[in-house]
């Protein structure tokens, strides 16, 4: 069972039951919330908060408190040092047989921001585990929610697949990512790269936006790109926007980045460069790029590589860089050697039947 008078430090906050002290606080949240599109309690109160400001004397007494009764789970507030309530943090779905239970959160939208959640999830994921004899937590959040998902990865949770449509919103069915943390796992972050940007010569190297679509578009749809590179076939500014999410999921599971590049001189987008397929343990990762059709020719595209190139050896420790050029493509094979890769051989077949160039950099091939 859970303790019902849990007090759990959780860095800058204090996570405690609610009860009737709280009752002015809820209530005028409550109030604040009555006819607003988001929702009762900006939806960071726990499932069940009353709609309105009659029902949280009694919220506050009995309702509250139903979870725990039913030995399902336990909600809980999230307080700064002056006891104010800032968020709310809960167990539920709790299975004492299978050994495992479910985190779920909401900061205030003042709060946000703030590495609030972070602090909460590790601690009560914490508690969990020295407390009782559970050996597993669940979380779950929205595949479009990054800040949710930022902070699972940063309390320490796995990421272990999607479910398609799993939950029906006002907009729409949306795809829930499930992540999990065990008793023995570390608590630590997984590795990830952080956001940057990084400057050459006549480049500006930082995280694609949604500014960029257009310019991703029209590079990723160019008759040239679309020969040869793997990029979607018939390539609109959906697929664009797609890709700029997927690029930071994939920064936050530690899986690659990506990198738009721009003029100094005119700002204007000129090339694509992502690394993929990080391996953390052996320090190896792959990278690829697309030049935008006004930009080639200028030796952008390695320009940049050689860039992250540099910053992914002389920051993060690794030691190879691997990149594919296909036989057919001779451009991104100058690109490559330019750049100082070394050539090493051709995988047969490596992509929808072509063969592909694979080149190499070390750090050494840049001293």
């Amino acid at each position: 069972m859970f303790d019902p008078d849990a007090r759990i430090a959780a860095g800058r906050l204090v996570l405690r039951p609610f009860g009737p002290r709280d009752a002015d606080r809820v209530r005028s949240v409550v109030e604040a919330a009555v006819g607003a599109a988001s929702g009762p309690g900006d939806r960071f109160l726990p499932p069940g908060a009353p709609v309105h400001p009659s029902g949280v004397g009694q919220w506050l007494t009995h309702g509250v408190h139903e979870l725990y009764r039913s030995q399902q789970g336990l909600h809980l507030a999230m307080t700064e040092a002056d006891d104010r309530i800032v968020g709310a943090i809960s167990l539920f779905k709790t299975s004492w047989t299978a050994g495992t239970t479910e985190v779920g959160y909401g900061v205030h939208p003042l709060y946000r921001g703030r590495g609030y959640a972070t602090e909460a999830v590790r601690a009560l994921t914490a508690w969990v585990f020295a407390t009782t004899a559970l050996r597993r937590v669940d979380l779950t959040a929205n595949l479009d929610n990054p800040a949710s998902l930022r902070v699972a990865f940063k309390a320490g949770f796995t990421w272990e697949g999607v479910l398609r449509a799993a939950v029906l919103e006002e907009d729409g069915p949306h795809d829930l990512v499930v992540l999990g943390r065990l008793r023995e796992d570390s608590g630590e972050p997984a590795p990830a790269l952080p956001k940057t940007e990084l400057r050459t010569p006549r480049l500006l190297l930082r995280q694609p936006n949604l500014a960029d679509v257009p310019d991703l578009t029209a590079t990723a749809a160019d008759p040239l790109t679309q020969a040869r590179t793997g990029v979607p076939r018939d390539y609109t500014e959906d697929h664009a926007r797609g890709f700029i999410d997927i690029c930071e999921r994939m920064r936050m599971r530690g899986a690659g980045i990506a990198f738009a590049a721009e003029e100094f001189t005119t700002t204007r987008f000129v090339a694509n460069v992502d690394l993929r397929d990080l391996d953390w343990h052996n320090r190896t990762a792959e990278v690829g790029y697309m030049t935008a059709p006004w930009a080639r020719g200028h030796g952008y595209a390695g320009e940049a590589v050689t860039g992250i190139a540099r910053w992914l050896f002389e920051r993060h420790g690794f030691r190879r860089l691997q990149l594919r050029a296909a036989v057919s493509n001779p451009g991104s094979q100058r690109v490559a050697e330019k750049a100082g890769f070394t050539r090493e051989g051709v995988a047969r077949a490596a992509l929808g039947g072509e063969d592909l160039v694979v080149y190499s950099l070390l750090p050494s091939d840049l001293a």
